[in-house]
């Protein structure tokens, strides 16, 4: 807890932009508009935001609030257009974010790879632009299938160990300092965000066009695919966690499951075995 109050006058506007998150996932969305219009203002008046990627986001959110009233090749057309942009602004690929580094070349343990950790200004603002291209994006009425549910828990507690007798991680039990850092950042603009976009968004939309079996396989696919600067192996078990929460997401018809899912499997992978990889 110190850590994170030593840097607080640093995370603000962070903080700001991750309580609509909060807000959203809650299902206070109106609520989450106007954090962010007050984040906006701030991050503009602080210069951690530039005009033209205000400008590019904006386009980006106004586009997604057209894709629902689309159809024909409109429709077709604005969604590739839509995963066009939701690529570059979770990727940082759009210029004129200042993301905060806080956390540079830590280890969580002596045999864990270095860690570098940036809070995001740009990735977060992609699920408010998600409830606007896919209203349902953090799911519809709950409808547990409890076997399906189990299934999907199972996959994802066998990865940490698969990837270890693999020699990709270590077993190295650690208690970082930054801990609470990490749980923020990892599930709000890592779980909630991607599960937002490959599952909620993704997943739904090629449910939609192909079918649940290969809906939920492409979309896991294209997850462990955008893990790919990691290797080959990294998207073999990115692939097999995307699998564990598609199944998650589809089991319960809530977003909700997934997150989860995929946050414990990251916690777990921190606090019990050499994190990001075995050094």
């Amino acid at each position: 807890m110190s850590f994170l109050l030593d840097q607080l006058n640093v995370l603000w506007p962070w903080l700001v932009l991750a309580s609509g998150l909060v807000l959203i996932w809650l299902g206070f969305r109106v609520a989450a508009w106007i954090a962010l219009v007050f984040w906006t203002l701030a991050a503009l008046a602080a210069g951690l935001v530039q005009l033209p990627a205000a400008a590019l986001t904006l386009a980006g959110i106004a586009m997604a609030w057209a894709l629902p009233r689309m159809t024909g090749w409109k429709h077709v057309a604005g969604h590739a257009a839509f995963i066009f942009w939701a690529i570059a602004l979770a990727a940082h690929l759009i210029p004129g974010f200042h993301n905060i580094p806080v956390l540079e070349e830590v280890q969580s343990g002596p045999d864990s790879t270095p860690y570098t950790l940036y809070l995001n200004f740009d990735k977060p603002l992609l699920l408010f632009a998600l409830i606007l291209a896919w209203p349902q994006v953090m799911g519809g009425a709950a409808r547990i299938r409890p076997a399906l549910l189990g299934s999907a828990v199972l996959l994802a507690a066998v990865l940490l160990p698969l990837a270890a007798a693999a020699h990709a991680i270590k077993w190295e039990p650690a208690l970082p300092t930054w801990l609470l850092l990490f749980v923020l950042a990892n599930l709000l603009q890592t779980c909630l965000v991607e599960e937002a976009f490959f599952r909620g968004y993704l997943q739904r939309l090629l449910i939609e066009n192909l079918g649940p079996v290969r809906g939920i396989g492409l979309a896991s696919l294209l997850f462990g695919l955008a893990h790919f600067p990691g290797g080959l192996a990294l998207i073999a078990f990115a692939s097999l966690l995307g699998l564990a929460c598609g199944l998650a997401m589809h089991a319960s018809n809530r977003l909700s499951p997934a997150i989860w899912l995929h946050f414990g499997f990251n916690l777990a992978h921190l606090l019990l075995f050499t994190y990001p990889a075995a050094a």
